[in-house]
């Protein structure tokens, strides 16, 4: 049985890491706010400018001479798995969930005789992926020198994983990331955005309306893929900051609940114990008077 001297030390420590828990939930409920903004704030955008995409590329349909980012390179043996994970701890399970969804995925392609290859962005996914495929761990982007990644990030990995594409280093590049729910659901998502998706019915098609682009459709494509490709990417990191925040703040909310229950109950312990060292040295000393 632990001594009253450990039981206290025991109930000082377990206060202090509540009080750290604590600021953490309440710093991470400051910053869900801005990252939940911006994160429905940029969806718009990027639904926007896939509506374009699409008109342009449905009069592309069929082509075989349309940009490289569109029509692929005819095969798709050969799977990049972009995974966006977090820098940073203290966020429950949001980074095992997205490294479980990258982990199923990548089997789901082995088993199907498919080759894979990992893009990693963000630090706490890279140990856990590593293990299960040592072999197949190609790029690691850094982003734990910024405060908060944003265009410029999603921008500079954009421009790698195009480079890889052009140099044939694989057929099909698939983002895997969460999107933001609310504090208390993440959903990990795996989007395939190389050769880029071209949605099945373009807008303007299903209202009837005839549109002429000027230049040509091709050299439109030429410019607007890139930049599409560079707007899932900073969607994908505008989402896991505010998936990270919402994690953060819940399960920070969970650990300083569980903090005080455990005070509590040490402090229970505590009181019974000296309470029963007490009784013990009363009934020494009642014992020793009758002795005399």
């Amino acid at each position: 049985m632990a001594s009253l001297k450990e039981l206290k030390g025991r109930i000082n420590s377990v206060k202090s890491t509540q009080k750290i828990t604590k600021a953490k939930q309440m710093v991470a409920a400051a910053k869900l706010r801005k990252a939940q903004a911006a994160a429905e704030a940029a969806r718009p955008y990027a639904e926007r400018l896939a509506g374009v995409m699409a008109s342009l590329a449905g009069k592309l349909a069929g082509q075989n001479n349309g940009p490289l980012l569109l029509r692929g390179t005819g095969s798709d043996q050969r799977h990049l798995l972009v995974v966006v994970n977090t820098d940073k701890g203290l966020c429950g399970g949001l980074n095992s969930v997205l490294v479980r969804a990258a982990i199923a995925k990548a089997r789901e392609l082995i088993d199907a005789g498919k080759d894979v290859e990992f893009y990693l962005v963000g630090r706490k996914g890279r140990a856990p992926i590593k293990r299960a495929f040592a072999d197949k761990v190609g790029t690691q982007f850094d982003t734990s020198n910024v405060r908060q990644p944003g265009f410029d990030e999603a921008e500079a990995i954009a421009d790698e994983v195009i480079a890889k594409y052009e140099a044939g280093q694989f057929d099909v590049a698939l983002l895997v990331y969460p999107i933001f729910r609310s504090a208390l659901v993440q959903d990990p998502t795996v989007q395939q955005i190389i050769p880029v998706p071209a949605p099945a019915v373009a807008s303007n098609a299903a209202s009837g309306a005839v549109v002429e682009y000027e230049p040509s459709e091709e050299a439109i494509l030429e410019e607007l893929l890139p930049r599409y490709l560079k707007t899932q990417i900073f969607g994908a990191l505008i989402e896991i900051a505010a998936s990270e925040q919402g994690a953060s703040m819940t399960a920070m909310d969970n650990a300083t609940r569980n903090a005080g229950d455990l005070i509590n109950k040490l402090t229970v312990q505590y009181n019974r114990s000296r309470q029963a060292a007490i009784t013990t040295e009363l009934v020494e000393i009642i014992a020793g008077a009758e002795a005399l």
